[in-house]
């Protein structure tokens, strides 16, 4: 009656040694089911791809789950793929819908793989300042929304990979250009990323579920959402949701809606600690990281309901988990 259905399940861990990077890191999982009838449907055509070879962020040492990072390349990476998925993406648009120009304007809503939050709110600036350059009457609705960036007019934006200065300048003027759309097209998805920090494989569809969360129904209806998917090493896409226009009780986007609205009280619920508790945390993994025959010594009582954890590894490696009890899961082992 259905078809068939497929559940994608999206789940990381990002930590990192001792250094600058390790506030930012986060870890979460958001699992998808996919299937006919869906409330968030990917817009046929709209959909590009950006690949190379990199050395910005990759874990050569086995013994060890930090990652080796180049900072500024892993940032000029993930700019360079905007680019150029954008490019494309924007491309596709023209032809698909037959318009001249294919912009932020066609766009309601503009997600991003969030490594921390500034950099989304760098990265519409400079989609902005892409549309800028690809007009070319600098602004073709006749007023000034262009004005601030009217300077760059011979700016291309390799030359802002080249000149830092001038990247700099740019940056800033497009950031000014692009609050009004920021706050209304890009903001909105961000709750989940500012209360977590990074999560890797699960950042981007963190950030479409604080939208749909986020925003009022009514507000999501028929819109358009464009995301930006970036995996260092590196490969990245970009394509586009079109939401379901029919917001009744019982519709599929109602229920997808409603069942997202307790996640930011699921996230007060967290116990905070200090961050001295956190790195001893961190060390107690880096000292169990690949270890056999022991027995993890930490608390459970933190633990929500039904979350499975690990209670010991034998010499051959295999893994025993207990599963934390509530009033409809018993105790159980499992074995892997």
């Amino acid at each position: 009656m259905f078809g068939r259905l497929a559940i994608v399940v999206a789940a990381d861990i990002a930590v990192y040694a001792a250094g600058s990077a390790r506030s930012t890191g986060g870890a979460g999982a958001v699992a998808m089911l996919v299937g006919p009838n869906a409330p968030l449907v990917m817009e046929r055509g709209m959909r590009s791809i950006h690949m190379q070879h990199a050395y910005d962020f990759y874990k050569p040492n086995m013994s060890s789950e930090y990652p080796v990072v180049d900072g500024k390349l892993s940032v000029r990476c993930y700019f360079q793929a905007l680019d150029q998925c954008y490019s494309r993406y924007t491309e596709k648009g023209k032809r698909l819908y037959c318009k001249t120009l294919f912009t932020l304007d066609d766009i309601d809503y503009a997600l991003f793989h969030t490594p921390f939050c500034r950099i989304v709110q760098k990265s519409l600036a400079r989609l902005m300042f892409h549309d800028f350059l690809c007009d070319s009457e600098g602004d073709s609705s006749g007023g000034e929304k262009y004005a601030d960036l009217a300077k760059f007019r011979d700016v291309k934006l390799e030359d802002t990979f080249q000149d830092e200065a001038k990247g700099k300048e740019v940056e800033k003027a497009s950031m000014k250009c692009s609050q009004n759309a920021y706050d209304k097209k890009t903001a909105p998805s961000l709750c989940i990323s500012r209360d977590v920090g990074n999560m890797y494989t699960p950042s981007l569809y963190g950030c479409l579920a604080s939208l749909l969360f986020s925003e009022a129904i009514e507000d999501l209806a028929g819109k358009r959402v464009m995301l930006f998917s970036y995996g260092s090493g590196l490969a990245s896409a970009m394509f586009s949701f079109r939401i379901s226009g029919d917001i009744n009780s019982s519709s599929p986007l109602h229920a997808l809606v409603t069942s997202l609205k307790d996640i930011p009280e699921r996230l007060a619920s967290r116990r905070q600690v200090e961050p001295a508790e956190f790195v001893k945390t961190l060390t107690a993994r880096e000292n169990t990281h690949n270890k056999s025959n022991y027995s993890p010594a930490c608390s459970v009582e933190d633990l929500l309901p039904g979350t499975y954890y690990l209670t010991n590894v034998d010499e051959k490696y295999r893994r025993t988990y207990k599963r934390k009890p509530n009033q409809a899961v018993e105790e159980g082992c499992m074995v892997v």
